[in-house]
């Protein structure tokens, strides 16, 4: 609780026992004189009233000033004022007492679903270790370190930049970017992220991007605009607030005049102080603040929710659409596999072990950083002795020969068996990159290499077609004989290969055109060629740790982790946000409906008034902070 609230919270625990204890007085019998009793009442209420509202009067008067007149201070103002008037000094500072525990309640629960997408903030590094001319450790703004520079993260601080590990290795600790708790581990040559924690181990980096480009930046950016994109329903209650509140206190004043105004015209008794009384009743119960209180609440809470989780939403607008998804189009590389390479079978000949064939493929391309090779490399598992390969030759579209350990071993495609002349066997069905091994021309196998899948990537079409995705689509430049692979894999609904970018978007508008009108199609990519197709989805989702700047830029939802899995908890958290939204809004204007006639004709009093107004906030306030409750 900040400063400010406890200060209110104070306030009203003297407003309160004030007013406890001016109730309970016997004041008839201390003060006969009726007339000397209520003016001494007046001046000993107005004490608490004073403490409790001296805020919400200021700012009805400086609204009237500004020309804003219709908000719930206005309402708030006349209401007590009027009730105080009518000398229900009792009811009067109850109304404003209550209010403000609403106030305070809401002030606290907004606070707390803030706090959750503020945690994010702690992401910001406060400084970047540099090293100085002398070989000194200075720490130095993160927004002054260049490209290229060579920074130092100890144990327990934040990388402030992203950066190439250049020495050392630790654990890192993803959880405010992802929403994942396990460690990550990096060593020399991995890429870091602005924004992890080092648990472990002294690292030095070199940074890669300025501060202002970096990965912790493009975070806090999105965060920070999040609120400034609005769902339909939230600027549906914010147009129904501007007309709905001049109404009421027009009605108000209506029910104020018009019937005393009948009744002396009928020649009746008049009856201001119960048409007033009533009126003012009226007034506190329509006050809207339930509805323009916890709709934006319920959003926030969403927002920060899916933050919690490593999803970014860059509006409530996004989150409301995730709900009315029913198309959901796929990028395969990097979206749905892992985008690296990683030997995924090995077929060796008759006579020759797996042990055999894999380690003589890793010499003969020990020399190459080609990404095949640096894939027989890691599967090998040991760095190879380069001291036993001799006479390395590349041929290009072939492949790699070279002698180990005085024995000539070829190893590349089909081309290269031809033309070496070496009679060589492979399945018909076999998807991937085939690397054929054969040493002093006798072969000796293949080993077999492909993009993986992400573990998560089956579970994650299981879940968005239970979430009501009707159709499921992948789209990819690969060929068709790996898409097939992969998508069938899946049990994706449908497959489109060979494609470039401009093939994507027409993909895009044709599903656009087939869909529904209130139907939404969501693209999933990674790459910067899927920024075009991103941006024309009704939502783009981007996966966040591993895709270029410009598909995040692009995109209006980030996975920070890059799990398709997240899709789906994305959806049911926009579903459970809209769920509390209507409830909110059903309860509000339901019971503000019954209240308010039962007010008009003076079956409501003003402790109803009361419940109608902050207790109804209180409990949409409460239904909004289950929103910030996500189960995985």
């Amino acid at each position: 609780m900040s400063k400010k609230q406890k200060k209110v919270l104070w306030r009203i625990v003297i407003a309160a026992v004030l007013l406890v204890v001016l109730s309970l007085m016997p004041w008839e019998s201390l003060i006969p004189t009726e007339g000397l009793r209520t003016w001494l009442l007046l001046a000993l209420y107005l004490v608490p009233y004073f403490i409790i509202g001296y805020d919400i009067l200021r700012k009805a008067v400086l609204g009237i000033v500004h020309g804003e007149i219709f908000d719930e201070s206005f309402l708030m103002a006349v209401a007590t004022v009027g009730a105080m008037c009518l000398s229900d000094y009792r009811e009067g500072v109850a109304v404003m007492l209550f209010y403000q525990i609403g106030e305070l309640f809401q002030a606290v629960a907004v606070g707390k679903s803030r706090r959750n997408i503020t945690a994010l903030m702690d992401i910001r590094p406060d400084y970047a270790n540099i090293f100085s001319e002398d070989g000194q450790i200075e720490k130095v703004d993160p927004e002054d370190v260049e490209i290229g520079t060579v920074i130092l993260v100890s144990p327990g601080e934040k990388i402030p930049i992203d950066g190439e590990v250049v020495e050392g290795q630790a654990s890192l600790n993803t959880s405010a970017l992802t929403g994942e708790s396990m460690p990550r581990e990096v060593s020399v040559g991995d890429m870091v992220i602005s924004g992890c924690v080092n648990q472990s181990g002294v690292l030095k980096i070199r940074t890669t991007k300025e501060f202002g480009e970096s990965t912790v930046s493009k975070i806090l950016e999105l965060v920070e605009n999040s609120s400034m994109k609005k769902s339909r329903t939230e600027n549906f209650i914010t147009r129904f607030a501007k007309y709905y509140t001049p109404a009421v206190c027009y009605g108000a004043l209506a029910l104020a005049l018009l019937p005393p105004i009948v009744n002396l015209l009928l020649g009746n008794t008049p009856g201001w102080g119960g048409w007033v009384t009533r009126a003012l009743t009226f007034l506190v119960i329509s006050c809207p603040c339930a509805l323009v209180i916890s709709i934006p609440l319920s959003f926030f809470g969403g927002i920060g929710g899916a933050s919690a989780q490593g999803i970014l939403v860059k509006g409530s607008n996004y989150l409301e659409a995730l709900s009315q998804t029913k198309y959901m189009v796929f990028d395969k590389t990097g979206t749905l596999t892992k985008g690296n390479f990683q030997v995924t079978d090995l077929c060796p000949a008759e006579g020759v072990t797996e042990e055999e064939l894999l380690e003589l493929a890793a010499y003969v391309e020990c020399y190459s950083n080609h990404p095949i090779s640096k894939s027989l490399k890691e599967a090998f598992g040991q760095e190879p002795d380069a001291n036993k390969v001799t006479d390395v030759s590349e041929i290009a579209g072939h492949g790699l020969k070279a002698r180990v350990d005085g024995r000539m071993v070829c190893a590349g495609n089909d081309k290269l068996m031809r033309a070496e002349g070496i009679a060589y066997k492979q399945e018909a069905d076999v998807v991937g990159t085939v690397v054929h091994v054969a040493a002093e021309g006798c072969y000796l196998g293949y080993i077999l290499i492909s993009d993986v899948l992400k573990e998560t990537a089956a579970q994650a079409m299981t879940d968005l077609k239970t979430a009501g995705v009707k159709r499921l689509v992948m789209l990819t430049g690969d060929s068709a004989a790996v898409a097939q692979q992969v998508g069938g894999a899946l049990g994706v609904d449908e497959i489109h290969s060979e494609l470039l970018p401009g093939d994507k978007v027409e993909q895009v508008e044709r599903l656009l055109a087939e869909k529904r009108p209130k139907e939404k199609l969501a693209f999933v990519g990674d790459g910067i060629n899927d920024a075009p197709v991103l941006s024309r989805a009704d939502i783009g989702i981007a996966m966040g740790a591993l895709g270029s700047d410009a598909a995040i830029e692009a995109a209006d939802v980030v996975l920070m982790d890059d799990d398709p899995a997240k899709i789906a908890l994305a959806m049911r958290i926009s579903r459970k946000c809209l769920g509390i939204v209507y409830q909110n809004i059903v309860f509000a204007l339901g019971v503000k409906a019954i209240c308010l006639v039962l007010g008009a004709f003076g079956i409501a009093n003003m402790w109803m008034a009361i419940f109608a107004d902050v207790g109804v906030m209180v409990l949409a306030v409460l239904n909004a902070i289950r929103c910030l409750k996500i189960k995985k």
